[in-house]
């Protein structure tokens, strides 16, 4: 009886671990035959008064761009990442202006990345500088974001860098935003960070109609400080995205800034209305996921 027992009890234990073994291969089976499909996705996140931008490529190449106020950003890209998926590619600072950089303190520790992008201006924020510290003694590389770089995501698609395209260490945060392009076959997305009208004008100057995007995230906010006339006509985009939160206590966005988008029949999306809004690209064109 006690030899039968035993039998018993060592055949469980074999059919047990068979079972985990069973489970752990399809699981991998699962997260490695998951179709990442030929599209690039852009999601703009809703974090309320702020910035943060999920872009995934063809070959699932992800790149969080800005990451908002505080800990909204754990939330929203939670619902943008599988569970199992705890890495990023790439992250950016578009400038060190806490509504852009502040939920990146509680993602770092969560989430692993290979490279931390900035554009270098030199930040008076502890915030900012504690970020800093934490990239740092994690040692991921800090790479300073200047006019020409070309960031391959895969499958066709990159981001170009469009500025800074100088030392910009004491310039104003606001002056010194990364302004940056993501492009994928005949589509492609303008990301401004918070750029004010004269830089804006100087890209103009410098660019012309190369601009031309399918999709504007309005620079600032929505803020009149961003958004001229002559730049939104020259990117002249189906859709303007505007990230801010809801009876925005500053006044985002501006009438000043919806009157320049309507001039030229831009579809205007805020976060405030939407949520998050994601668009998905075949590389000929973006649909607009509701």
């Amino acid at each position: 009886m006690r030899q039968f027992l035993s039998r018993v009890k060592t055949n469980l234990k074999w059919y047990f671990l068979l079972f985990l073994i069973l489970t752990s291969i399809f699981l991998w089976i699962f997260v490695l035959q998951e179709d990442k499909g030929r599209d690039l996705t852009i999601s703009f996140l809703n974090v309320e008064q702020g910035d943060a931008i999920f872009i995934e490529s063809p070959t699932g190449i992800q790149v969080l761009i800005d990451a908002g106020p505080n800990r909204f950003v754990m939330r929203e890209i939670a619902k943008v990442l599988p569970w199992y998926d705890r890495s990023l590619d790439a992250v950016i600072v578009t400038h060190p202006d806490k509504d852009h950089f502040e939920g990146f303190i509680s993602l770092l520790d969560k989430y692993k990345t290979k490279v931390f992008i900035e554009p270098g201006v030199l930040a008076s924020n502890q915030n900012y500088n504690f970020l800093k510290e934490k990239v740092s003694s994690k040692n991921i590389p800090i790479v300073l974001a200047r006019r020409g770089q070309i960031i391959d995501i895969g499958g066709g698609a990159y981001i170009e860098i469009l500025f800074p395209d100088r030392d910009v260490s004491v310039l104003g945060v606001n002056d010194a935003s990364i302004v940056a392009r993501v492009v994928y076959g005949e589509t492609s997305v303008m990301l401004t960070g918070d750029s004010p009208k004269n830089i804006e004008n100087y890209l103009v100057s410098i660019y012309g109609e190369k601009l031309d995007s399918d999709i504007l995230k309005a620079g600032h906010h929505g803020s009149k400080t961003s958004s001229s006339e002559i730049f939104v006509s020259i990117v002249s985009p189906e859709y303007t995205i505007i990230s801010a939160e809801k009876d925005s206590r500053y006044g985002h966005p501006h009438i000043e800034v919806l009157e320049v988008l309507e001039k030229q029949n831009s579809k205007i999306l805020g976060t405030y209305d939407f949520g998050r809004i994601t668009f998905v690209s075949d590389g000929d064109e973006f649909l607009f996921k509701k």
